[in-house]
């Protein structure tokens, strides 16, 4: 392992650099970049599909968090010898209220309408900025809070919403985090409906689109959850004892105000939702702390579930704190900068039918997030678990970690002053083996201040990059994404060639 170096730069220089993922990127690009350092692998082909927070203003209003920010599509085509690079905003109505010279007119998850106590009892707007995934030959800009955003692969237009047919509840939720049975093709998801009844909604989705609810489970002490896991027979998810004050809300608090983080005489449930319908099981448990899930599978009768598990709940609440309160700088979401980050592991659980649990820590301590596998393993037992990472204390994610459980060994690629997403993997082709493929990673080189698409060798990631792919631009701090083997057209008419229109 490689550490990363300390950095050097003065002070005021690195204050600077930590804030440049917070800037708002108002261009819309679309062009062959030709600033490529290293070789493209030839048989790597396929879309790279990235979205995140684009803009940070709504209007004149400045927003609170990044949470609240407009979604941008970030896209990469990749055809063997060359990468063309295209992003554009999802056109949500949010997005085209933000278009006009005015106050913010939907309050967002944490940040609230200025002065308008009526419009901050409404739900927040879909600001479609943390997933993006395929269906039915369309792609879909999701946000859990609401529908998602239909996208057309080639010319990245807005399309519309998608309701499935008004089978999404009351709230329209829908996660973020959608998973896949590799067997069948068919898409699991759920919806968490905070009121009037918390509830799970738990979904079913073929691959033409075709939705049915699988089951719903009501909890009225519902913790706030983003993702889940899915196995051969049940939805597993771990809902910690994080849960919004429903008082609050009505009161007109913004949602991260209303949280309530219940670590101390509280508990984290263990929800297995079966496949067919039947049941669901609710254990509870000591609590934990996490936000991604990597992966599931079953184990004779017993549910394995695997996350990153956060050691300390202090950077969430300074981070928060700081949302609050943010002090004066030239970047107004400078204060996002996390602090100090905190020790995580990789931790799988064991769940039995009968409410047995029993736990394994299956990496090193290291500060990593953004868990991600070879997809084709999805439901099953995964050998490698690929996430962002750093080695510093404070700053932005700037490396790629590995670990690999076959034996035990944590590697990684430091990019040093730099942000770095969550890493994509991409097996050479379909018969090939774990970890036999490429980890594709938006990073954002703070000094330039430019954005790159990485290209690493996934069974030896401390060699670096295999290629990069420089941009002319950077990009603000990402999310989520998907790769897909299909080549999206690069001729496509583009339907918003203005500034933000």
């Amino acid at each position: 392992m490689t550490l990363a170096p300390e950095h050097s730069a003065s002070d005021t220089d690195f204050e600077e650099l930590v804030a440049r993922p917070f800037e708002s990127q108002l261009r819309e690009y679309d062009y062959e970049v030709t600033e490529v350092d290293g070789t493209l692998p030839p048989e790597l082909t396929g879309t790279l599909f990235r979205i995140g927070p684009g803009k940070f203003e709504v209007g004149t209003t400045v927003l609170r968090t990044i949470f609240d920010a407009d979604g941008m599509v970030s896209r990469f085509i990749l055809d063997g010898s060359s990468v063309r690079f295209t992003n554009r905003y999802v056109r949500t109505q949010q997005f085209r209220d933000g278009l006009q010279d005015s106050a913010m007119r939907r309050r967002g998850i944490t940040t609230n309408v200025p002065g308008k106590l009526l419009a901050n009892l409404r739900l927040p707007a879909n600001t479609a900025n943390t997933n993006i995934v395929p269906l039915g030959g369309e792609m879909l800009a999701l946000w859990e809070g609401g529908p998602p955003h239909r996208i057309d692969p080639n010319t990245l237009e807005t399309l519309g919403t998608n309701d499935f047919g008004g089978k999404l509840g009351y709230v329209g939720a829908f996660s973020a985090h959608p998973k896949w049975d590799p067997v069948t093709g068919e898409m699991f998801n759920f919806g968490l409906d905070v009121f009037p009844t918390p509830r799970l909604r738990c979904y079913r989705v073929s691959a033409d689109g075709r939705m049915s609810q699988i089951n719903s489970v009501t909890l009225w002490d519902m913790g706030w959850n983003h993702d889940f896991a899915l196995t051969e027979k049940y939805l597993v998810f771990v809902l910690d004892p994080i849960r919004p004050n429903i008082g609050q809300l009505i009161r007109g608090k913004s949602f991260d105000e209303s949280l309530e983080y219940q670590l101390t005489n509280g508990s984290t449930k263990f929800i297995l939702v079966p496949r067919d319908g039947s049941k669901p099981l609710v254990f509870e448990h000591d609590p934990q702390l996490h936000i991604h899930v990597t992966n599931a599978f079953q184990d004779g009768p017993d549910a394995v579930v695997e996350f990153v598990r956060y050691e300390s709940l202090d950077f969430l609440r300074r981070t928060l704190d700081a949302a609050m309160g943010p002090k004066d700088h030239p970047n107004p979401h400078h204060h996002l900068v996390v602090r100090e980050f905190p020790d995580s592991h990789l931790v799988r659980f064991r769940i039995s039918p009968t409410g047995r649990i029993t736990e394994e820590v299956v990496s090193q301590s290291a500060k990593i997030e953004f868990p991600q596998y070879d997809w084709r393993q999805s439901t099953r037992n995964h050998q490698i678990t690929y996430t962002a990472g750093t080695l510093e204390r404070e700053g932005h994610y700037n490396g790629i970690f590995k670990f690999d459980h076959r034996t035990g060994t944590m590697t990684h690629c430091d990019f040093g002053k730099a942000s770095v997403c969550e890493p994509i993997f991409v097996p050479r082709n379909k018969d090939a083996a774990q970890d036999d493929g490429w980890l594709l990673a938006v990073n954002h080189d703070l000094v330039e201040n430019r954005s790159q698409l990485v290209i690493l060798d996934a069974r030896d990631v401390e060699q670096g990059p295999l290629a990069v792919a420089h941009l002319t631009h950077h990009l603000p701090i990402g999310f989520h994404g998907t790769f897909t083997p299909r080549v999206a057209d690069p001729f496509a008419p583009l339907p918003h060639p203005a500034l933000l229109s």
